[in-house]
């Protein structure tokens, strides 16, 4: 029988459509799409059912397993926390030890400022309260006193300006006298060591005085001299001989008093210069005074700033 390929194949197809059909008309199931192979691998993924089931739970070497893990777990979540106690222990006493070194800081920096404060307040106190008015009462005191002595030495001044005055006048009464002789060496410092002219000075008094003289000048070239102060002295009233000599009294007069207010002047130029300097001296006290109180005000400010500043950062340092 003789059979072509092609032919075959057509009668393949019809043959296994039918078969097909048959075996669906005898089977009630439906048709499976699980695919006919069998699982060779198992899961090694352990699940909290299979680890609480009584398989695990009987087994000694997940049991071991488990125990290790838990107790390097619980070590390490141990010292993870002691680490972190460490660290917060650490920054705790480092934060203290700032804190520490601000307050000293601040104390020293508190006492400086405050002792700087009193200070100044001390200085300006003392200077104002103290210094001043006692430089004033000392200044008044002393100037008092330095007018006594200048009105003292004016005295002087005019008495012996008086004084010189006076024996060039007695000079020339002896020599208008028409008495030849020679005047005797009588000076102005002899004169003032007999303590006799303290106050004041006229021609008379001093005619006086020179005639008790006479015992240091015994020499007989002064007898014509001595003869006329005895005649003035033992011979005259004061009455008549100021009557005879008021040209002479006058200018010994005028020479006691120019020569007292020549040292008043001469007073009064120093102590013009000194009242000067008395003011100013002063004025340089109250100005320091009023310095020394700006300062005082100044640090007292920029302390108490500095202290509300330094309290804002503590606190926050503490929270």
């Amino acid at each position: 029988m003789k059979l072509y390929c092609p032919k075959i194949l057509l009668f393949v197809i019809p043959l296994n459509i039918l078969v097909t059909s048959s075996s669906y008309a005898h089977n009630k199931n439906k048709p499976s799409i699980t695919p006919h192979h069998t699982q060779t691998t198992t899961s090694r993924v352990l699940s909290e059912g299979d680890i609480q089931s009584s398989i695990y739970g009987k087994d000694a070497d997940m049991k071991s397993v488990k125990e290790i893990f838990d107790r390097r777990t619980s070590q390490r979540l141990r010292e993870c926390d002691e680490r972190m106690q460490y660290k917060r222990q650490k920054r705790k006493e480092e934060r203290d030890k700032n804190i520490q070194k601000i307050i000293e800081k601040d104390k020293m920096e508190k006492s400086l400022a405050e002792k700087v404060e009193k200070g100044c307040l001390r200085c300006g106190c003392g200077l104002g309260g103290g210094v001043l008015p006692v430089w004033g009462l000392v200044s008044g005191l002393w100037y008092a006193t330095l007018s006594q002595h200048v009105t003292k030495m004016a005295i002087e001044k005019g008495i012996e300006a008086g004084i010189k005055e006076g024996l060039a006048q007695i000079k020339n009464i002896f020599e208008t006298s028409g008495r030849s002789g020679v005047f005797p060496g009588i000076t102005v410092e002899k004169m003032l060591s007999s303590g006799k002219f303290t106050n004041g000075v006229n021609l008379y008094d001093m005619a006086k005085h020179i005639n008790t003289m006479y015992d240091k000048f015994p020499d007989s070239i002064y007898n014509q001299f001595w003869s006329q102060i005895h005649g003035i002295v033992n011979c005259e009233t004061i009455d008549v001989f100021n009557a005879r000599n008021s040209t002479r009294i006058a200018a010994v007069a005028n020479a006691f008093e120019n020569g007292k207010a020549a040292e008043v002047s001469e007073f009064a130029s120093h102590t013009s210069l000194l009242s000067n300097t008395i003011i100013a001296s002063a004025v340089t006290i109250l100005v320091i005074v009023l310095v020394m109180i700006i300062i005082y005000l100044i640090l007292r400010y920029r302390r108490k700033k500095k202290m509300n500043k330094k309290a804002q950062y503590t606190k926050l340092l503490n929270q």
